[in-house]
């Protein structure tokens, strides 16, 4: 009777420790919010071009394909080689076919349209005949080599242009982006042979799965070198994940090992990642030389500004600080605190002037916003000015870019030398947008929410109500930086009648790895939103999650937060 019963309580714990098995997969699996990203299309029907390598090059590779991307007329112009353009080299990974390159490809030359071919990329793509490198290493080395051997054939292509390039930049999904890491430990290779490396969702700490000794020592061997050479290795490098619906990597292993030694490299978590590289590409071309730039910092700037920074103007190297407010243009002072101005057919141009002297004596900070999102200057300051001035700084290199608003938040002790805060808005013929401003105190608009226990399971939550009718908040989230904690947050909006459709934008920010995710809802409404990480606070970084919350005048918002069992069991497994 005892064995009986010690039996059937082991049988209660496996079926136990299997269901929570069953909940963590399904969180990994399922548990993730909605796809909102836009799909990329082709307008006409792609080409891939095979080059011809050399014999002794095929025979030695002969399950290893290059080709050349291409649609319409392009792809017809570029069969009689040589080309000029500045070549970019897509490797797959595990399983990957080299068409996949059609989605990047295609988009960037659908912007080199819109320039008249200026500038153009040429694409090229590895055919790795969709080996297994994820489960098999024993393949990787001689991708690898190959992959050298692509390279110099590619330059061989430009041979006698006036603008020949001498480098290429190189785009790696999965374990391709591993390979071209390798690159670098091959005893031939010359590291100048690559101008960028762009890589996607590549785990780079460690393999998925460590099925087998050569995955491991592959591993071992790029990662080794990588760190005991960091100071040496001028490569720009940025490692882009892909979030928590990419289940195969996780972001995690995304991160670039010993990024801290490493100065020219990024780790970020992007969406919408084919159209953010086209247009970081096409920023980091060198007039001069009609290719990509040598200029390191200049590579890192351009990163920063696409994939970091988020702003609403186009990259400047050397940006205009001061710009002329002269003309025609109407000047309109405003005193109160909180301003509205609804534009809507307006005949001529107008400059709203904002005193500062007395409202540093009550606020903090001003928040202004846009609901017109060109890429224009909009946002100025007087310098030791009465009431309008003929000159003023752009403060708009400052402001960042949301989905349906462009926004600049200045904490005024910063600017003690600013008089006059400047707000412009152009002449617009049928075009309707709103421009908001306020003045605020810090203390009203940065609030800590305290994370929930780990062990609550989502029995107790926490609560913050926002009455202030602000246009901005900034929720601290206090105790949340393991990777085993998960959380649901839900954020409830409720509104006075208003006859128009109110957005609201929350964005989860978290600094130790760039992350932001955003989400937009229309109010009145109760949105949930997901909160875990990718990876952990790092032990000696004091920084705090935010969530940043761009709300709406006429609506109160209650935010909850409680623990979430079944998104833990997912961190897990994951």
């Amino acid at each position: 009777m005892f064995l009986h019963s010690v039996n059937l309580w082991n049988l209660a714990f496996y079926v136990f420790m299997v269901f929570l098995a069953t909940l963590g997969l399904w969180d990994v699996f399922f548990g993730f919010e909605e796809n909102k990203c836009s799909m990329s299309y082709m307008f006409e029907y792609p080409e891939y071009q095979k080059i011809e390598l050399p014999k002794k090059l095929a025979k030695r590779y002969p399950a290893y394909e290059l080709y050349l991307y291409g649609e319409g007329s392009y792809a017809e112009e570029h069969k009689i080689l040589p080309l000029t353009g500045i070549p970019v080299l897509f490797l797959p990974g595990n399983a990957g076919s080299y068409k996949q390159v059609r989605s990047i490809g295609s988009i960037a030359l659908r912007k080199a349209e819109d320039i008249d071919f200026k500038y153009h990329f040429d694409f090229f793509s590895v055919n790795f005949n969709e080996e297994l490198v994820a489960l098999y290493g024993g393949s990787l080395q001689k991708q690898t080599k190959f992959v050298h051997e692509c390279i110099k054939t590619i330059l061989k292509l430009y041979k006698g242009q006036e603008f020949a390039p001498k480098s290429v930049a190189i785009i790696g999904h999965s374990m391709g982006g591993l390979v071209a890491r390798a690159l670098l430990t091959l005893k031939n290779f010359k590291h100048d042979l690559i101008n960028l490396l762009i890589t996607q969702a590549t785990p780079h700490v460690a393999p998925v799965m460590p099925l087998d000794r050569f995955i491991t020592d592959f591993y071992t061997t790029v990662n080794n070198y990588w760190i005991l050479n960091a100071r040496h290795i001028n490569l720009t490098t940025l490692s882009v994940a892909g979030g928590f619906r990419d289940y195969q990597v996780r972001s995690g292993l995304t991160f670039l090992p010993k990024l801290s030694h490493h100065t020219s490299a990024l780790s970020v978590v992007c969406k919408q990642l084919q159209l953010t590289t086209v247009r970081a590409f096409f920023d980091l071309i060198d007039a001069d030389t009609k290719q990509i730039t040598q200029n390191s910092k200049k590579k890192l700037s351009v990163l920063s500004h696409h994939f970091i920074r988020h702003p609403s103007k186009h990259f400047e190297e050397n940006p205009a600080i001061i710009s002329d407010l002269t003309g025609t243009s109407m000047w309109v002072p405003v005193k109160v605190s909180k301003w509205t101005y609804v534009a809507y057919n307006e005949s001529e141009k107008i400059y709203f002037t904002f005193p500062l002297e007395n409202h540093r004596k009550i606020y903090s900070h001003v928040y202004c916003q846009s609901t017109m999102l060109d890429t224009n200057s909009w946002i100025f300051a007087c310098i030791n000015s009465t009431s309008m001035c003929q000159q003023g700084v752009d403060l708009s290199w400052k402001a960042e870019l949301l989905p349906t608003i462009k926004f600049l938040t200045l904490r005024l002790q910063d600017y003690p030398s600013l008089s006059h805060l400047v707000v412009y808005v152009p002449s617009v013929h049928g075009s309707k947008f709103v421009v908001d401003c306020e003045f605020f105190k810090k203390e009203t608009r940065y609030i800590q929410l305290p994370v929930t226990h780990l062990f609550s399971f989502g029995l107790s939550s926490r609560k913050v109500v926002l009455n202030t009718n602000g246009l901005y908040y900034n929720l601290e989230l206090l105790n949340f930086g393991q990777i085993y904690q998960a959380f649901k947050i839900n954020v409830v909006s409720k509104c006075s009648a208003v006859k128009e459709e109110i957005t609201s934008i929350y964005k989860l920010h978290i600094p130790w790895s760039y992350e932001d995710s955003l989400t937009i809802a229309q109010a009145p409404s109760s949105t949930e939103i997901s909160l875990k990480l990718h990876i952990a606070q790092p032990e000696n970084d004091s920084h705090v999650a935010l969530l940043k919350m761009y709300t709406s005048s006429d609506c109160r918002y209650e935010v909850t937060i409680k623990t979430s069992f079944s998104q833990i069991l997912g961190q897990v497994v994951a």
